[in-house]
């Protein structure tokens, strides 16, 4: 045996080891088989194969960096993988003349996020002789595969030859095609032989392109050539792989694409390779190309719609210098744009979207292709059983509709989506030229009708479904949001069907509310309404409709005039049907319009008409539900005792609790915390309500529904961190509010939260900015202002006008709202109102002396609601009232008698403020 010409001395199991892998090169042998062969009478362990596998390496010059011969693979054996030269067989005899090989196709200039990829698939081109790269069309399989090419050119020797089966339309064709792309001119039908030989003569590396429709025929010649030559190195591109033995399948996704996210900057959105190779395009057919960041978020947004394919990116990107960013955005759901042609260089079927899925679609067979016209209809993922609902028939069973589905996705003409469970999708580009082809063929409406029929029914079973967790719930059916507005989008259509929308939007209510899309709700009733007009026939149907507008008025806007006539129309409605739900329905949504309209004592009587109705009701969270309504009731109308009792006793309840309320879009068990808090933290318990608080945090952020997590935010962890003095955690909460009601578009609470920021950065000692700021986001939110969570917001807006010296601007402020508080009965917040005023009131030579008695009947007020908490802040006002007027001692007893009713709570910031009273009154 020789090295480079020179001879080497290789000890005898050495080398029968060496002999034994050369044999086979580039194939893992397996370490038992090496001993069994090597050592077939001796029992031997595999420390002496190592033994020997190490002196062969030191004899070879294999240092384990550079100039590998013998490849250690853990776990499995070893392998061969240094070329070497052979003799050529003698006895071949072969009538082929060798002339000059066909070079690879020219690799980009620059290939956009495939480095890894082109670095594994290299890496595995050591380790396997057969691979395959697996995409749909566009993706860029052939680029990845001539860099590869490229790249192992010198470890083959030159010997990298490129076959594209792409023109080829007679899979007769293939081993010819093949012969020619090796140079070889073969005189016999059978070309095969003179390819083996050429094969067997040195290292190799065929790389074969477009092999998806010639695979009948390719697969079994690639086996033989495989096992013939053992010097070869196959690497394939196909929409589907080989199923060959041997056969290694690198799957090439699309290009990582920026996320759906709401600020998005330049950097960020350039960190992603689907938008480097955007803006690369653009540079290269525009010249130089700057993004701004005006039009990052449409760049991701075009990456995203594109499903990170690489030749729709380039396609996409050639447009700009005709219609700008916005413009190509905007043609994106047009079939003009699969028109679009790219480089004039490219092969026919890459130089338009059309054309490449032309490609795919023309080897289908009858029933994949109509599956996949089918299956153009759903937007967004769908499940294999709502596949199987809405494809077949005609021709089509169930059974053969999910057959043909996994060979298209086989094919990569459909992906699994990346979900916990089985779903699938066509990418938007494929499901653009499929959705043409079913209107060529004039099957949209057909294929839609059912489509809608299908989403009709499962939301009707989804909407009964109360027993679901809301999690669970969401995880089940919230995907399905973009199919029901596919559908209803086309039923409202000239040509859908208008009576099949009106059902099916009824029936979505339940995925709007748990989703909080309450705007969404909201105009999709409307439509549903308007179609249909004053049939008097469809009472039901107008009931559910009308009680879904009003709902959503009332929790999407917060104080919506028009949802009280529509609530009352609901239950005008309920009654003549007798139907309990929506008679429920309807008096829980009239008595929360009444608190958003600062009417507790309207809201109150029909909480007790709630009550009575939910007497009769065979459903136990009926009553639960009465009872959270009168302790919210209770709670805004001052009596914190009765509040807390019914709180309780709703608390006490839940765990028996099974079923999701039929008639309450909040999470009952969350939402009957944050309430708690509230009450707990006015009667002076602040530890349990600052620990009750926290908790309901995790649990809001965990159940996943956007309009109770406001409220949690909102109804508790906001205020009781500002009353308690904790400023750093109001900041946070009201921070992530603002983000929350943002990024789902819940207005009330974001108008809600821009005014307590404000009021946290004046409680700060920011006065000056904070003031400006607080006024105009009251200003701002408009008749919101009259929403129960607004108040104590104006009570700060009249604390910061003290705090800034604009006493009679204050004055006026807290006369207007304790008018507003009179008027309504809304009487929670009224002691610290008071309070404020008395402060003001110190501030002015005319008012002065009214201000103790305002202190007094603050705090008079605060014991006969239960309200410790803002006795303590009313009595530490009058305290220092007392000081500052030489009554010290009166002062010490006052706070003395407060402070001892305090169990719990030592460390909040009133608090500590009385403390200190007291102890500099001792000194």
């Amino acid at each position: 045996m020789e090295k480079a010409g020179e001879p080497l001395h290789v000890g005898g199991r050495a080398l029968d080891i060496l002999i034994l892998l050369a044999e086979r090169p580039g194939e893992v042998v397996d370490k038992r088989e090496l001993v069994k062969r090597i050592w077939a009478d001796v029992n031997v362990d595999e420390g002496s194969l190592r033994f020997h596998v190490a002196a062969l390496r030191k004899v070879l010059g294999d240092t384990g960096k550079s100039g590998r011969y013998v490849l250690n693979v853990p776990g499995r054996g070893y392998c061969f993988v240094a070329p070497f030269a052979q003799a050529a067989p003698q006895a071949a005899s072969v009538s082929a003349e060798i002339v000059p090989p066909r070079s690879l196709p020219t690799q980009l200039a620059k290939m956009v996020g495939r480095e890894d990829v082109i670095e594994k698939i290299s890496n595995g081109l050591t380790l396997y002789r057969f691979m395959t790269v697996v995409g749909p069309g566009g993706i860029g399989k052939t680029a990845v595969a001539v860099a590869v090419g490229h790249r192992r050119s010198a470890d083959f020797g030159g010997r990298v030859f490129f076959v594209d089966f792409g023109p080829l339309r007679d899979a007769g064709h293939v081993t010819t095609t093949i012969a020619s792309a090796l140079g070889l001119t073969v005189s016999s039908e059978d070309p095969a032989p003179a390819i083996l030989t050429f094969l067997k003569a040195g290292p190799t590396l065929l790389i074969f392109d477009s092999c998806e429709h010639v695979l009948d025929i390719l697969a079994p010649l690639v086996e033989r050539m495989v096992r013939e030559a053992p010097l070869l190195r196959v690497l394939a591109t196909s929409r589907e792989s080989f199923r060959s033995e041997g056969e290694r399948i690198f799957r090439l996704f699309p290009l990582d694409c920026p996320p759906e996210r709401v600020g998005l900057d330049v950097a960020e959105v350039l960190a992603y390779p689907a938008a480097q190779l955007f803006v690369e395009r653009i540079a290269q057919s525009s010249g130089p190309f700057q993004l701004s960041a005006e039009e990052a978020p449409l760049v991701a947004s075009i990456c995203r719609r594109l499903d990170g394919i690489a030749l729709a990116i380039e396609l996409a990107a050639g447009r700009v210098n005709a219609y700008g960013i916005a413009g190509t955005a905007s043609l994106l759901d047009s079939r003009f744009s699969l028109q679009w042609r790219g480089r004039r260089t490219a092969v026919p079927r890459h130089q338009t979207l059309a054309a490449a899925l032309d490609w795919s679609y023309d080897l289908l067979p009858p029933a994949e292709s109509a599956t996949l016209r089918r299956l153009s209809v759903f937007a967004g993922p769908f499940a294999p059983e709502a596949a199987a609902a809405v494809a077949s028939g005609d021709g089509l069973s169930p059974s053969e509709t999910l057959e043909a589905i996994d060979s298209l996705v086989t094919k990569s003409l459909i992906s699994p989506s990346g979900s916990r469970t089985l779903r699938y999708r066509l990418l938007d580009t494929t499901r653009t030229y499929a959705l043409g082809k079913l209107s060529e063929l004039g099957e949209n409406r057909q294929f839609a009708r059912r489509h809608a029929e299908h989403f009709r029914d499962l939301f009707a079973h989804a909407g009964a479904d109360t027993s679901m967790p809301l999690p669970e719930w969401l995880s089940t059916y919230g995907g399905e949001l973009d199919n029901v507005r596919v559908a209803l989008d086309w039923a409202f259509a000239p040509d859908g069907d208008a009576r099949l929308g009106i059902a099916l939007t009824a029936t979505a209510v339940p995925l709007w509310v748990r989703l909080s899309l309450f705007a969404e709700c909201r105009e999709r009733c409307r439509t549903a309404l308007a179609a249909l007009g004053d049939d008097g026939g469809n009472d039901r149907i107008r009931m559910q409709l009308l009680s879904a507008l009003g709902w959503s008025l009332m929790y999407g806007e917060g104080r919506a005039r028009e949802a009280r006539p529509i609530l009352e129309t609901t239950l005008e409605l309920a009654e003549r049907l007798d139907d309990k739900d929506f008679r429920l329905r309807a008096l829980w949504g009239l008595s929360i319009d009444q608190f958003n309209n600062g009417q507790f004592g309207r809201a109150r009587a029909l909480a007790d008409r709630f009550a009575n109705a939910a007497m009769n009701s065979s459903d136990s969270t009926d009553l639960m539900l009465s009872d959270r309504l009168m302790a919210v009731a209770l709670h805004y109308l001052g009596d914190q005792n009765e509040a807390r009792q019914r709180i309780d006793r709703v608390n006490a309840s839940l765990h028996v609790l099974v079923e999701k309320p039929k008639i309450f879009p909040l999470d009952l068990r969350i939402s009957t915390q944050y309430f708690r808090a509230r009450i707990l933290w006015l009667q002076g318990f602040a530890d349990q309500a600052q620990a009750l608080a926290a908790k309901n945090i995790e649990e809001g952020r965990a159940n996943g529904h956007a309009l109770t997590f406001c409220s949690v935010l909102g109804q508790a962890a906001c205020p009781i961190a500002f009353w308690s003095g904790d400023f750093d955690a109001a900041e946070r909460h009201g921070a992530e509010l603002l983000e929350h009601t943002e990024r789902h578009a819940i207005r009330p609470w974001g108008m809600w939260a821009r005014a307590f920021n404000a009021a946290v950065m004046a409680r700060r000692g920011d006065i000056a900015t904070a003031l400006p700021l607080l006024r105009d986001e009251l200003n701002r939110a408009g008749d919101a202002r009259f929403l129960p969570r607004f108040l104590p917001l104006l009570g700060e807006l009249a604390a910061c006008f003290l705090a800034a010296d604009q006493i009679d601007r204050g004055l006026d402020v807290i006369e207007d709202v304790l008018t507003r508080c009179n008027d309504r009965q809304e009487l929670w917040y009224l002691p610290e109102l008071i309070r404020i005023q008395g402060e003001l009131m110190q501030r002015t030579a005319r008012h002065s002396g009214d201000a103790e008695a305002r202190f007094r009947e603050a705090i008079d007020i605060a014991v006969r609601q239960g309200a410790r908490f803002w006795q303590l802040r009313c009595a530490t006002s009058l305290a220092r009232l007392m000081i500052g007027t030489g009554r010290g001692a009166d002062a010490k007893a006052i706070l003395d008698h407060v402070c001892e009713a305090f169990v719990e709570g030592s460390e909040i910031a009133d608090m500590r403020t009385a403390r200190d009273l007291i102890g500099q009154l001792r000194a």
